[in-house]
C-alpha cells in the first residue's frame, strides 16, 4: 500500500461542521484503494471490557445497515447518528466505537477522494481510518499509519479529534448567494443613459470598435437604471459592479476618493436609487474596491509627494528610499523601486495595510457604502496581497452590521488561507474555470482530465465554501467568452451550460448574452451591442440562467459526480434529496447516442447528440427506468 499517499487534517476542509451537529469527514489516498472505513465514537464514552467486543460488533453491524440504506437512498455520504451505547459500567472499561464505510467521492489527477458525515450526540468525536488495497490495510491517525486490530482501536492516542462542535467555529456563509446569478457591469461600456456628464471626448456608441486603452464612450449609472428591466428579463438577480468610486481612468482602479461615486457615471443620490430599484426587483447589489493601493492622484499620496518624509501619510505605504521621483523601475534596469506598488506600476502605490490608522481609513470606507446605501456584498480587489490581520477586522466589522454580508476576494489561485470562516466567503473561481476553458474551448486538456483537476479544486474547499465561489468564464481582465471559443457559439454555450451546473454562484460578464466577442483588455470592454436584446443568444443564455434558478437548492447543496461515459460523454450528475440533474455534455468529435427526456438541449437529433450540444435532465425518485448513456 502507498501509505504516503494518505492524507488528512483535522479542523480543515479534511475536517467540517456542515451544520451545528454534523460533521464531514473527507481522506486522500492513492487510486488503488479500494475501500475506508471510519472507527469513530465520543472519546470519553466507555464500555465494560468483557462486552468490548460484542458491543462493538453490535455497533459496525447496526451502522453497516444504516449506511447501505443511505448510500442506496441518496449520492450523498452516508450522515449515521451512533447508535445507543450501554452507559458505563464499573470495573475495566473499553473504548466504545462505531465504524462506518466511506463512500469514494472521486479520483483527482494522483490521489483518490473518500467522505462521510457523522453527527455525535454529545458533541464531540475522536476518529481514525482503516484504509483498504489489494496488499492488505493499515489504520492511519492523528501520529500515522498502524496496524489494523483491537490493539489499535484502544490505543487513545492515535485518534484524531474534534473536540467539541462548536457552533461559533463552523465556517458559516450568506445563503442567499447560494440563489444567485451575477452579471458583471463595467459601467463605463453597459449603457449610456446621461450624455451631460459625458467626459470630453467621449466616442459615439458603437459595439463594433476596438476600444483603445483610454477611450471614453459616455457609459453610466443612469445606463444601469434604464436597462435595470432587461437585466430581471435575463434572469440575473445579482449587479457586480466594477469600480464606480471618483478615479481617473475609464476602469476606475485607480481610486482617487473612496467617498464620491465617479462624476463620469452620476453622483451618490443616483447610485441610491439604483441599489433601491435593484432591491425592489429582488437583486443583490456588489461593488468592487481596491484596499491593496491608492491611485496616484489620491490626496494621501499626494500629500507623501509634496511633504516627503514630513507627510502624515508617510507611513500609510510602503516607502524604502527618498526622493520618490523619479520611480525606479527594476523592470527596467532602473535599480530598487523607492516603494512598493501594484505590479511595477508606480500610479499605484500600495498600502501599508499592517498600519492601524490606514486599516481604520479602509475600514470606513467599506462600511460607509454598506450604512448609507445597503449593499450586499464587496469584491475586493488584488485581496491576495493584503495582510490576514486586516481582512480579519474587515469581515467582523461588516457582518456586524449585515450578517449575510457577501465578501469575495480576488485570489487566482489555491486559497485556503483565506476561506476559514474569518475573512472571505468565497473567491474568484479561476483555478475552477480555468479547467473548463481548457477542455471545452482550447482542447489542452482531455475530459478524463478535466473531471480528475475539478475534483481536485472541489476538495480544496469545505463544501459551504464551494457554494460561495464566483463562477465565471471571462470577465474584464480576459478574453470574451465567444472569442476564446474560436467563433463558435455552440461551443461557448456548452462550456457556460456546464459551468451552471457546477457548484459555486455562476457570473455573466455584461454581453455575453449578446453575442459580444473581444481579445484581451482593453478590446473585451466594448461598448454593449443592446441591438442583440432578445435575439437567439440572448434566449439562450436566458434559459441557461432560468434553469439555474429554478433549480438552485440542488445546484447549491446537491452531491457533485464528474465521470466520462463509455460513449466518451461528459456526464455531471447533481442529486439532493430525491430529485437529480444530470447533463451529458459532447465534447467529442462524432455524434454519440442520447435518451431520455432533456429539460433543456442543445445540438440535438433524434437520439443523437451531435459535438458541441449538451442535455439537461431532471429526474425524481419517482421517475421510472435507468437512463445511462
Amino acid at each position: 500500500m502507498n501509505i504516503a499517499a494518505i492524507a488528512h487534517r483535522p479542523e480543515s476542509e479534511d475536517c467540517f461542521l456542515i451544520n451545528d451537529s454534523t460533521l464531514r469527514l473527507r481522506l486522500r489516498t492513492a487510486k488503488d484503494v479500494t475501500a475506508v472505513r471510519v472507527v469513530f465514537g465520543d472519546p470519553y464514552w466507555q464500555v465494560p471490557d468483557a462486552a468490548a467486543g460484542s458491543e462493538a460488533a453490535a455497533a459496525t453491524a447496526t451502522t453497516n445497515a444504516a449506511a447501505s440504506t443511505t448510500a442506496d437512498a441518496a449520492v450523498d455520504p452516508a450522515t449515521v447518528a451512533p447508535t445507543a451505547q450501554a452507559p458505563a459500567a464499573q470495573g475495566p472499561t473499553r473504548f466504545g466505537y462505531q465504524t462506518l464505510p466511506l463512500r469514494r467521492l472521486g479520483e483527482g489527477e494522483s490521489h483518490a477522494y473518500w467522505g462521510v458525515a457523522l453527527t455525535a450526540p454529545y458533541a464531540r468525536l475522536q476518529y481514525l481510518f482503516e484504509v483498504s488495497d489489494a496488499s492488505g490495510a493499515v489504520a492511519f491517525g492523528d501520529r500515522g499509519p498502524r496496524s489494523v486490530g483491537e490493539a489499535t482501536r484502544q490505543d487513545m492516542g492515535n485518534y484524531f479529534r474534534v473536540p467539541y462542535f462548536h457552533a461559533s467555529d463552523r465556517v458559516r456563509v450568506p445563503a442567499w448567494v447560494q440563489d444567485t446569478v451575477w452579471y458583471q457591469i463595467f459601467p463605463e461600456r453597459f449603457a449610456n443613459g446621461d450624455k451631460t456628464n459625458d467626459p470630453a471626448g467621449t466616442l459615439p456608441w458603437r459595439p463594433e470598435d476596438h476600444p483603445g486603452r483610454d477611450d471614453y464612450y459616455g457609459g453610466d449609472l443612469q445606463g444601469v437604471l434604464d436597462h435595470l428591466d432587461d437585466l430581471v428579463e435575463l434572469g440575473v438577480n445579482g449587479l457586480y459592479f466594477c469600480p464606480v468610486f471618483k478615479a481617473t481612468s475609464n476602469h476606475k482602479y485607480d481610486t482617487i476618493d473612496y467617498f464620491e461615486i465617479d462624476p463620469d457615471f452620476g453622483d451618490k443620490a443616483l447610485f441610491a436609487q439604483l441599489v433601491h430599484a435593484a432591491h425592489a426587483r429582488g437583486m443583490r447589489v456588489m461593488l468592487d474596491a481596491v484596499f491593496n493601493h491608492l491611485g496616484a492622484q489620491s490626496l494621501q499620496w499626494q500629500d507623501v509627494l509634496q511633504n516627503g518624509p514630513e507627510s502624515r501619510f508617510a507611513d500609510w505605504f510602503h516607502i524604502h528610499d527618498w526622493p520618490l521621483a523619479p520611480y525606479r523601475d527594476p523592470t527596467q534596469g532602473e535599480g530598487t523601486p523607492q516603494f512598493d506598488t501594484f505590479a511595477f506600476g508606480s500610479n499605484m502605490p500600495k498600502l501599508n495595510t499592517a498600519n492601524p490608522a490606514v486599516q481604520d481609513f479602509l475600514l470606513e470606507i467599506a462600511t460607509y457604502w454598506v450604512k448609507q446605501f445597503d449593499i450586499d456584498a464587496w469584491r475586493l480587489d488584488v485581496a491576495n496581497e493584503v495582510d490576514h490581520h486586516f481582512w480579519r477586522r474587515f469581515k467582523a466589522a461588516l457582518v456586524a452590521i449585515k450578517p449575510d454580508f457577501y465578501i469575495l476576494g480576488e485570489v487566482w489561485h489555491s486559497a485556503q488561507p483565506w476561506l476559514n470562516g474569518l475573512e472571505f466567503d468565497g473567491v474568484m473561481n479561476y483555478a475552477y474555470t480555468q479547467q473548463i476553458e481548457d477542455h471545452f474551448l482550447t482542447h489542452r486538456a482531455t475530459a478524463s482530465q478535466l473531471c480528475e483537476r475539478l475534483q481536485d479544486q472541489l476538495m480544496k474547499y469545505r463544501d459551504q465554501t464551494n457554494t460561495m465561489m464566483l463562477n465565471m468564464l471571462d470577465s474584464h481582465d480576459t478574453k470574451r467568452l465567444l472569442t476564446v471559443a474560436g467563433g463558435n457559439l455552440d461551443l461557448a454555450l456548452q462550456a457556460l451550460a456546464f459551468t451552471f451546473l457546477q457548484p459555486g454562484s455562476p457570473c455573466l460578464y455584461y454581453g455575453t448574452e449578446m453575442g459580444m466577442t473581444g481579445a484581451d483588455d482593453p478590446d473585451d470592454r466594448k461598448p454593449m451591442d443592446w441591438t442583440q436584446l432578445h435575439a437567439s443568444t440572448w434566449q439562450h443564455v436566458a434559459a441557461l440562467v432560468a434553469f439555474r434558478r429554478q433549480h438552485a437548492a440542488v445546484l447549491a447543496q446537491g452531491s457533485t459526480a464528474l465521470e466520462v461515459t463509455a460513449t466518451g460523454l461528459l456526464r455531471v450528475t447533481r442529486r439532493l434529496g430525491t430529485t437529480q440533474l444530470t447533463g451529458w455534455f459532447n465534447t467529442t468529435t462524432a455524434p454519440q447516442p442520447v435518451s431520455g427526456r432533456a429539460a433543456l438541449s442543445q445540438a440535438t437529433v433524434a437520439d443523437q447528440l451531435l459535438p458541441g450540444g449538451f442535455v439537461l435532465e431532471v429526474q425524481t425518485d419517482s421517475d421510472s427506468g435507468n437512463r445511462d448513456r
